[in-house]
């Protein structure tokens, strides 16, 4: 009596071939190709395509690669950057040299420079720098609180900044090129809505803070 039961098939390669249903558990009618072997449950097999050296060409190329793609990282590394790179230094600038009071000194004389330059130049920051000289010392003797007070002188302060804002945006368009140009006109339409928004404002404020007070005086002289 054998031990164990064993079949015996045909295949491709061998004329006969001895398979153990015991040990391997494979009917003797199931499909068993010599060459093809179940994949390891650990990874082994993969583990072993892996280690299998490349052709001696395939390694070549791959060198070859490696050393072309080193060089060029090595040439971008050192290649200079261009005018235009938004990674590249900015260009000396003279004028940002000054450090401490210098700095402090000529920054005050830049916006001395630039007062003048706007009373002489725009004829709309003269209209509302003399409005301001008026409602700036009614502001001051108006009997409000502290808060409304800041409020009211704020919001002229804010229409001569809003103003300066706007020449300069002028200046630098004026600047660039002086022919007509849609995207030239639309930036200083904007700085004029600007400054109708700021002047809307000071309007709002002095009507909703000082307006009550003058209709109390009304009647009281009435």
């Amino acid at each position: 009596m054998r031990a164990r039961a064993s079949s015996v098939r045909r295949t491709p390669h061998r004329a006969l071939r001895s398979v153990d249903t015991e040990a391997t558990g494979i009917e003797p009618f199931d499909d068993v190709h010599e060459h093809s072997a179940p994949p390891a449950a650990d990874g082994t097999a993969d583990n072993l395509l892996r280690a299998r050296p490349l052709p001696h060409d395939t390694q070549a190329g791959s060198a070859a690669a490696d050393s072309h793609a080193d060089s060029a990282h090595h040439a971008d590394a050192h290649e200079p950057l261009g005018p235009d790179d938004p990674l590249a230094p900015l260009p000396f600038n003279p004028y940002k040299g000054n450090r401490g009071v210098t700095r402090a000194w000529h920054a005050m004389k830049n916006s001395l420079a630039g007062f003048q330059v706007a009373i002489r130049e725009e004829s709309a920051f003269r209209q509302e720098l003399t409005l301001a000289a008026i409602l700036v010392p009614c502001g001051l003797i108006v009997p409000v609180d502290p808060a409304g007070r800041v409020l009211l002188l704020g919001s002229v302060l804010l229409v001569l900044i809003v103003e300066l804002l706007n020449s300069s945006v002028e200046a630098a368009i004026d600047r660039i090129s002086l022919e007509r140009h849609e995207l030239s006109r639309r930036a200083k339409d904007l700085g004029s809505a600007a400054v109708m928004v700021a002047l809307g404002m000071c309007v709002m404020t002095w009507a909703l803070i000082v307006g009550p007070l003058v209709v109390h005086w009304i009647k009281a002289w009435l």
